[in-house]
């Protein structure tokens, strides 16, 4: 249905910014390429819409289980551990500062943890 809703705009868009001397072929060429710019954009909203549901937030290191942990860029199941290991944490920066990960791997992961 969106689908649908998203053609019929684009094509009131190009029939309504086209000169009149347009031929009808070149409505439907035009209606066409609208058509497909509009369904690929529809479909990339999508996808963003699925992948920012998906995105809990940042993860707490505080509680974040050895699987959660493994989900970050780089973190294998042995820092996963050193880092379940070294808990509590007051905040995620603790991590670089207690030397349980490098300054790479924290630059990796920083935007998507938190300690609470």
């Amino acid at each position: 249905m969106r689908l649908f809703v998203i053609a019929a705009t684009a094509l009131l868009a190009v029939s309504g910014c086209t000169p009149g001397s347009q031929s009808p072929d070149a409505i439907r060429q035009d209606t066409r390429n609208a058509t497909a710019t509009a369904a690929r954009d529809a479909k990339a909203v999508a996808q963003g819409l699925v992948e920012g549901l998906k995105t809990k937030g940042p993860l707490n290191i505080n509680r974040a289980s050895k699987d959660d942990l493994e989900t970050l860029p780089g973190v294998d199941g042995g820092l996963a551990d050193k880092i379940i290991a070294g808990r509590p944490y007051g905040n995620s920066a603790e991590l670089l500062h207690r030397r349980m990960v490098t300054k790479a791997e924290y630059d990796r992961i920083a935007d998507r943890i938190e300690a609470r």
